[in-house]
């Protein structure tokens, strides 16, 4: 397996020369408190280092023994207890946390960089923890003052872990069809029964403790998804001073056999009348998970991004040294028996599409940080709101895009490998299984798709899309690199979007029959969109670090000339409308 080195002068020009996150970070005052451009700095290099030398050399090891589960218990593959205790010890799961509760309150934009880092190093691993930090996210937003105080520092600390317990064999998608039982108790707590499955983290050996947020429905809940209320269920029970004592009612009923991710477990798990405490309203569970998923959203995001950036720095590296045929120019080694791959257009090809995908993703992702940073820590109510609207509009992008671009990165770097992708010991295999389950978690990327265009846009009235359209046009009044090209795709994007709405009020299948095409569409004009912003800093820029610049300019070239053009295509299929998707009936097929 290749090695990972994390990309920092590319974090750094991102966070610092696009973004300006430290100037952002000094006009809000949490974060002001908190850090600057050189703790950033600090936290980034040391994360490297972690991601790097620590995690890194675990991913093809676990990969290949994967969990074990024997009587009950899950046990991750050697080397991981000790990994995440150094992890833990290190403050990595409350890096963004609450600081009143043992969290670190660093920015979004911050820790999306180092999430990059943890998923490109070891999908499994950064599973654990993941799950751990969104656990944190929704507690912290709705649960009790006790309970907040009784978990959060240590699921802070990593010395307990998070779950998030939704699906049930009968119900993925539809939570509002959910069996589990939550019966109320005396003492103001609630027994919980059902089976949850997909439970990432549902056990392991990692930590003392493991915290379920478990969906159930109270015995006089409503029908549907507003009788679902969110219940924090321990695996141990906790005493008043945050001790784990005896075990409750909560068990570990099997371990699914995957694609990939090998070493993350994922748990059937069963609920026998297990102590729960409630979080949040009753029949109001949704709402407060959303918080949890919506963060997980972004982070699953992040991981097709990270497994993109593996990708590529192990393609490159293989295309610099595989020699194979001349160039069509004449010899370039002319020393040697053939010409490096790198020479050959297609590879090229490849390599490029890589690179301007993976960059466009890291630039989209810092934004979106930037855009909950400023949700939750601005003084003013305007600005939040604002702020709120844009995260609501690009989280669904932000997961879907990430993670389908990032499997057809994953899939362009092992071709470049030719056979040798194929092979197990090259690395890209595993990357191209791990990143595929992506997709398909947190909400397929099919309802990323219908949750974009029938809610945050068709629902919304376009009013959200209108938003991000004034801010891209007014940066380009300054005249930025490609504008011309931007702006053309932004009003396809626009027209697009109003002709949907219009469809929509008279087709019922209109939104389905456009949604992932029209996702797709909408990442297209955002990358465009953070490609003319990093071109425009790269060309400001240019005589102060050529080799960097000239190759961030290059590479936006390429993204104007062959990626953004498949806007064309997608807008085209939009437009056939839904009509031959149900030309055929059921026993057609």
């Amino acid at each position: 397996m290749p090695e990972f080195n994390a990309p920092l002068r590319d974090m750094r020009f991102v966070l610092h020369e696009v973004f300006q996150g430290p100037a952002q970070w000094a006009r809000l005052p949490a974060l002001a408190a908190a850090v600057d451009g050189d703790t950033a700095d600090a936290i980034l290099e040391e994360a490297a280092k972690i991601t790097g030398q620590l995690i890194a050399p675990l991913n093809r090891s676990g990969d290949e023994q994967g969990v074990a589960f024997e009587a009950g218990k899950v046990s991750t593959p050697d080397g991981f207890k000790e990994a995440w205790r150094i992890y833990r010890e290190g403050g990595w799961v409350g890096l963004a946390g609450n600081p009143e509760h043992g969290g670190m309150g660093m920015p979004k934009m911050l820790a999306v960089q180092f999430e990059e880092m943890l998923y490109a190093a070891n999908c499994s691993f950064s599973l654990y923890s993941a799950l751990s930090a969104g656990c944190c996210l929704a507690i912290d937003a709705h649960a009790s003052d006790t309970l907040r105080a009784l978990y959060l520092p240590r699921l802070y600390s990593g010395e307990w872990a998070g779950t998030m317990c939704l699906t049930e064999p009968h119900a993925g998608t539809d939570l509002g069809i959910i069996r589990s039982k939550a019966e109320p108790l005396i003492d103001g707590s609630y027994a919980i029964s059902g089976t949850k499955i997909f439970i990432t983290g549902g056990d392991q050996d990692l930590t003392d403790n493991i915290i379920h947020l478990v969906l159930a429905k109270l015995p006089d809940a409503p029908a549907g998804p507003k009788g679902i209320s969110l219940f924090l269920v321990p695996k141990r029970m906790v005493d008043d001073q945050g001790n784990p004592g005896v075990d409750n009612a909560v068990s570990c009923g099997s371990v699914e056999h995957k694609m990939g991710i090998k070493a993350s477990a994922t748990c059937v798990m069963n609920f026998d009348g297990a102590v729960g405490y409630l979080v949040g309203e009753p029949n109001r569970g949704l709402a407060a998970m959303f918080t949890m998923m919506n963060y997980e959203r972004l982070s699953i995001g992040i991981q097709g991004i990270g497994c993109a950036e593996a990708s590529y720095q192990s393609a490159l590296a293989y295309a610099r040294d595989r020699l194979q045929s001349r160039a069509a120019t004449g010899p370039q080694a002319r020393e040697k028996i053939a010409d490096p791959i790198i020479v050959h257009a297609d590879v090229r090809r490849m390599l490029l599409s890589m690179r301007a995908l993976t960059e466009g993703g890291r630039a989209f992702a810092t934004y979106v940080g930037q855009q909950l940073d400023v949700a939750k820590y601005a003084e003013d109510a305007g600005e939040r709101e604002a702020a709120q609207r844009l995260v609501a509009l690009l989280t669904p992008v932000a997961k879907a895009f990430f993670t389908d671009t990032g499997l057809e990165s994953c899939v362009l770097g092992q071709q470049v490998f030719g056979g040798h992708g194929y092979i197990r010991e090259w690395g890209q295999e595993q990357l191209v299984r791990d990143v595929r389950i992506a997709q398909i978690y947190e909400g397929t990327n099919g309802i990323q798709a219908l949750d974009l265009l029938g809610r945050k846009v068709v629902a919304d009235g376009g009013q959200s899309l209108a938003q991000l359209a004034g801010e891209i046009r007014a940066f380009c009044e300054s005249e930025p690199p490609y504008a011309a090209a931007l702006l053309d795709a932004l009003q396809r994007l626009e027209s697009t979007s109003l002709w949907l709405r219009e469809q929509a009020a008279t087709d019922a299948n209109a939104v389905g029959a456009a949604s992932v095409e029209y996702l797709h569409l909408f990442g297209y004009v955002a990358y465009a969109y953070m490609w003319s912003r990093m071109a425009a800093t790269a060309r400001e820029r240019q005589a102060d670090e050529p080799a960097f610049y000239d190759a961030k300019l290059a590479t936006a070239a390429f993204y104007f000339a062959r990626l953004l053009p498949r806007v064309l295509s997608l807008q085209a299929s939009i437009h056939a409308g839904s009509t031959s998707l149900y030309l055929l009936d059921a026993g057609q097929f």
